[in-house]
């Protein structure tokens, strides 16, 4: 098995997902009010601020999670802090038959950066 860094494995899973910018994510979720926005930052990170309305599965207990949380045909646009955990987790949902997700590239700080509104 060849070995992979962390940037490999998600630069492969960003050839296999969409991405929306922070911009898009707002467009499209003021067109569609009913998208989920999904925040799989660790806890410290959404203590900090999240986007109003978010759900919150930490990356780490993803797989185990969503399952009970969000339905398999809901349109999901999942973010992190930059785009990175975000893109990996798209790709485990895809892999778990969730058909309508996307990463939100630059993350949170790509957000708050395009005047995104911040709970918290």
């Amino acid at each position: 098995m060849t070995e992979k860094s962390a940037a490999e494995l998600v630069a492969d899973a960003k050839t296999r997902i969409n991405e929306v910018t922070p911009a898009e994510a707002m467009q499209m979720h003021a067109a569609d009010p009913g998208i989920i926005y999904l925040d799989v930052r660790e806890p410290m990170e959404w203590n900090l601020g999240r986007i109003p309305g978010a759900l919150f599965i930490p990356r780490g207990n993803l797989e185990t999670r969503v399952e009970a949380t969000i339905p398999r045909n809901k349109k999901v646009i999942i973010y992190c802090a930059h785009g990175n955990r975000s893109a990996l987790a798209a790709d485990t949902m895809q892999e778990m038959g969730y058909t309508d997700v996307a990463s939100m590239s630059q993350g949170f700080v790509g957000w708050v950066d395009a005047g995104g509104e911040v709970d918290g």
